[in-house]
């Protein structure tokens, strides 16, 4: 089973904002998920980015995969 990080868009029509969720590869991206580990709100002036620290370095050392975005985002909230 491929592990990913990656966003889940929640919100209304033209307003969005994401989940940071751990999730199979296969399920679809607004499907089913097996932990959420932060939020990411990119219609606030600054944008707003939360992580659990902890549970995103135990998922990442077990070898899940963060999609390009969630890296970015991991990057920025200095836990890669």
């Amino acid at each position: 089973m491929a592990v990913k990080i990656r966003l889940r868009r929640m919100g209304a029509k033209k307003n969005p904002f994401y989940r940071i969720v751990v999730a199979d590869s296969r399920s679809p991206r607004d499907g089913r998920f097996i932990e959420e580990i932060g939020y990411y709100d990119p219609t606030k002036e600054p944008s707003v980015i939360k992580v659990d620290e902890d549970k995103a370095k135990k998922w990442l050392s077990n070898g899940a995969q963060p999609t390009e975005t969630v890296k970015k985002i991991l990057k920025t909230s200095g836990i890669i």
